[in-house]
Parts: C-alpha cells; structure tokens; sequence
C-alpha cells in the first residue's frame, strides 16, 4: 500500500504554511493555541483523504483500447475508458506506459469523473516505421476532492501491436480506383482514348455519351438509341518493385523513403486489384527479396501485406543487374513494372540507365524516384545574404538535375514520376489511370 501513497502539490502548501505560520508564532505567541488547533485539523483531513483513498480495494477501472494493426505513417486513434467505481467524485490522471519507439515521456490525460460514471478518452499516435509495438502498463494517479493524497493504481495492460503499411491509405484511396467516379483531391479523371477495352454491356444512350459507341443493330431492335459500353481491359500483370538499398533511407517528416514507398505499393496493389489486373510484388537491394507472383485471387492483397510488413532496408548498394536477369527469368509476359527508387544524381541513374532500357523493351516500365520538398520550399525564399545566395544557386542546380533525369528518361520512351514523398501514392494512382487509359497495358 505504501508504493501507492503519493503526496500532492496541495499536501506540501498545506503543510508548508503551516510551518511558516509555527515560526511566525515565536513573535506572535497568541497564534500557537490557533495553529496546534489548525494543525490537529489538517492531520485529520489528511487521514481522512487518506481513508476515502485506501478505504475500498477498488475505485476505478480502466481498459486501453487501440486498434487491431497500426497504419503506417498515419495518426491512429487509441482510446482509454475509465469507470468510477466508487461513491466519491474522483480526480483521475492517466499516464500511459507508450512504446519505446514514439520516445514520449510527458503523456499525461487528466479528468474529474463523478461516482459511478465512465468516460472514454482518445489520444493519436504516428508510427513512422514498421514493425511490433509493445504497450506496457497503464497508470492511473486517483485522487478525491480534498486533494492532499494521490493513489496509484497500475493496470497491467502489457499489448503488442503490429503497426502494418499504411491500411488508412489503402481503404482512402480504394474508390479512386474507379475513374467515373473519382472526384477527390488530387487524382485526375483520364480521359479515355479509342476502343482497346473489352466490351462490358450495352445501355441506353444518355447525354454525354460519345455517339461512335452507339449500336445501331440494338437500337432498331429496341426502337431506341442504344450504346456499348466498355471498361478497361482486365488480368493486366502490375508489379511493384522496391529498391531497398541505403539511397532509400534518406528520411522524410520522420519516414524513410522505403517506408514511403511501401506505402505506396499496398495502395497501388489494392487498387490493380480492384481493377481486375494481377499485383505482385519485387524488392531487392543487394540480393533478390520477396519475389511475389503478380495475381488476382482473394488472397493475393495479404499477401503483399504481409511481404511488405517484413521488409528492411539495407545499407548496400543496389544491384540492378541481378534485378535484371530475376525479371528476365521470371516474369515470361509483358507486365507493368512500377521501379521505386531513390536517384541523387545523373551520375546514379547513368550507371543503371542500360539496364532500366533492356527492362524497358521487354516491359512497360515506369521509374518513380523522388523530389526533395525541402530544398524546394528553401529555394522559394528571399536569399539576402551572400552565403544564401550560393546555397540557393546550388539548390536549385540539385532541382535541374532532378529535371534533366526525367528528360532523358523520356528520350528512351521510359516512364517516370518525380513526386515529393507525401504526394507519392496520389501520383503513383495517377501514372496507373493515365496509362490504363491510354491503353499501354
């Protein structure tokens, strides 16, 4: 019971005047009767908070609530209810025992709970990278309305939770997958190009409708206008292909860029999924990784969940000629290969430029690498000195760089997407619609 007592800041004011009041009485000795009285006083509201606090062997009960699986990089929702059990009106300070990796050590909700309520509190957390998350105990500093003694109660919550890639984003983005219908920030609507779509059904004709579409045949039959209707062709194989190696732990808003990228691949996969096409999954650095077979069964999306969640980055170099020849030996039919990666100089991409060209010839490939949103925004601001006007010469040199690696991307037909990192899986969803209806896959 003793580890459970602690004194309050209104204990030791209490106490603290009175002591000042003892030593004022030295000159003042009329005061002495009157403070042994207020003294005797004091030491009996003390016993007596004292007694409210340990008297019963419950006051409150307490449950931590967080989610199943943590999504990566976004703010996850983790509740804490609270019941008063007891007659009294409680002062309750919850302080909650967090995973070592958010490295927080002032968490602190405090509330008043009146006898025989309950109140459910939520805080978020950010998991920036992957892996388990331990919970420890839960904390809980009861105090009555007298004040002058605490009771700690710890609740023995001790939980492990998996923080996974991004699920938030997944389900975010799983409507836009559907162009008709996209409407939300940031993703475009493709306007579709000729008839290479499988036919789907025939419809009545409305307003808006492209009249090359209209079915005369069905339209004499029903003695209205009638059109075909078409939808993207189906059981296109889409690979996602991770460059783990160390040019991808550059960190951004706490994430490294892998992380960002893993993202990224979850959303992506989701939605070639739901657009009927085959998702599988490539990673390599120095060695081959996960190898995932691109397919379409109900299963195929935990899978590539799963695959992504044991992925690390490795402090090699990348190996692009290996991933060469697993693509070559592997993947026997025209796919969409969508190549994560991280290019710091022109000098980088050189050096991996024929072999992303063979890549290129026997698949539709599209090198998705990123721009550094902080050397943009520097290079947005007013350079008075002329230190700063050096260094926002040299950013803006590193910004043309990025600029020449997409041109000459371009001059050999190969696709690319130069995204800041928070814009990742907006422009990732964007290059796969602009293509799907374009027809190149």
């Amino acid at each position: 019971m003793f580890r459970q007592i602690y004194l309050t800041g209104r204990f030791f004011w209490l106490f603290s005047i009175l002591a000042i009041a003892f030593a004022l009485s030295f000159f003042v000795q009329a005061l002495f009767p009157l403070l042994q009285a207020l003294f005797v006083l004091a030491l009996a509201v003390f016993l007596l908070d004292g007694l409210l606090l340990f008297g019963r062997k419950k006051l409150i009960e307490a449950e931590r609530q967080p989610p199943r699986v943590l999504s990566l990089g976004d703010q996850n929702k983790v509740a804490l209810r609270v019941e008063n059990t007891s007659e009294l009106t409680l002062r309750i300070a919850l302080l909650d025992e967090l995973p070592v990796q958010f490295q927080v050590r002032d968490f602190l909700y405090q509330t008043q709970l009146p006898a025989g309520e309950e109140k459910t509190l939520t805080y978020e957390l950010r998991p920036v990278t992957r892996g388990a998350y331990a919970f420890g105990k839960l904390n809980a500093f009861i105090s009555t309305r007298i004040g002058l003694l605490s009771r700690r109660v710890r609740f023995p919550l001790e939980t492990s939770v998996p923080v996974y890639p991004s699920i938030v984003q997944m389900k975010q983005y799983a409507l836009r997958a559907f162009d008709r219908i996209s409407v939300q920030k940031g993703i475009k609507k493709m306007r579709r190009i000729g008839h290479s779509y499988e036919f789907e059904q025939i419809k009545n004709y409305v307003r808006g409708d492209d009249y090359r579409s209209i079915n005369w045949k069905a339209s004499s039959r029903m003695a209205e206008l009638m059109v075909n209707q078409y939808e993207d062709e189906r059981a296109q194989q889409v690979y996602c292909i991770l460059d783990k190696s160390r040019s991808m732990h550059m960190p951004f808003n706490g994430m490294s860029l892998l992380d960002y990228a893993v993202n990224a691949s979850l959303v992506i996969s989701n939605i070639a999924l739901q657009k009927h096409d085959r998702a599988g999954l490539f990673t390599f650095s120095d060695k081959i990784g996960t190898t995932l077979k691109a397919d379409s069964s109900p299963l195929q999306l935990n899978k590539i969940l799963q695959a992504l969640y044991a992925e690390k980055a490795r402090s090699v170099e990348a190996n692009y000629e290996l991933l060469y020849q697993a693509v070559r030996k592997l993947l026997g039919r025209r796919s969409l290969l969508l190549l994560f990666a991280n290019f710091e100089s022109t000098y980088a991409l050189d050096r991996v430029l024929p072999l992303l060209r063979r890549l290129h010839q026997r698949h539709l490939l599209v090198v998705i690498f990123f721009e550094n949103s902080e050397i943009r925004e520097y290079t947005e601001q007013s350079a008075e000195t002329l230190a700063g006007i050096y260094e926002q010469t040299v950013a803006r040199q590193f910004l043309e760089e990025k600029a020449q690696m997409v041109y000459k991307l371009r001059q050999y037909g190969i696709q690319s997407v130069l995204t800041p990192p928070e814009d990742l899986s907006v422009n990732t969803i964007n290059k796969y619609l602009e293509l799907k209806a374009r027809g190149l896959i």
